[in-house]
């Protein structure tokens, strides 16, 4: 209560100063004023802010404290009841916690395939930007373009003369082998 006191007698006295800047009487000093005006407006809304979220920080704690106080009796009166009751409460809790195990197993599955998405999205943009420089290098020098083509039938050739001896030589073996 008295912070916010003290928030409201800023308020009134921000209010006052921009009462003062907007007055006919104010010398020609007139753009300092208000500068000094707005950064006294931008304290203020920080110390509003500040208040307001730690009001609310402190509001949830008590909040948690109180419910975890009632968990906490609910507990403590359902272990002094029953036994067969108690047996059941402990199957469905350990059932509980098997559901939320699984279920944080699947969202860490989730996210695990999520990044892996976005990882493969960039490769693929990567991929392609390379792609595209190398076509914009084979079409600015037709010289490269010719000699890769030329390594390419080469390579080719190349191939299929090894394939060509290695089947004869295949063929020879196993005539060789049955004969």
């Amino acid at each position: 209560i008295e912070i916010e006191q003290l928030l409201a007698r800023l308020t009134g006295v921000n209010d006052k100063m921009a009462e003062y800047t907007n007055s006919a009487g104010v010398p020609s000093l007139n753009a300092a004023l208000m500068h000094t005006l707005q950064r006294h407006r931008d304290i203020l809304q920080d110390y509003t802010h500040e208040f307001h979220k730690t009001k609310a920080n402190f509001m949830a704690i008590r909040e948690r404290e109180n419910l975890m106080g009632s968990v906490r009796k609910d507990i403590e009166s359902y272990k002094s009841g029953s036994g067969v009751n108690n047996r059941r409460t402990e199957l469905f809790l350990k059932e509980h916690d098997h559901l939320r195990n699984s279920d944080r197993l699947i969202e860490e599955t989730i996210s695990i395939a999520m990044a892996t998405k976005e990882n493969m999205t960039s490769q693929r943009g990567m991929l392609k930007s390379i792609h595209s420089k190398m076509n914009t290098l084979a079409n600015r020098f037709p010289a490269v373009n010719s000699l890769i083509q030329r390594i390419n039938l080469r390579k080719r050739r190349d191939s299929l003369i090894l394939g060509g001896v290695i089947g004869i030589c295949t063929i020879l073996l196993l005539l060789y082998a049955f004969h």
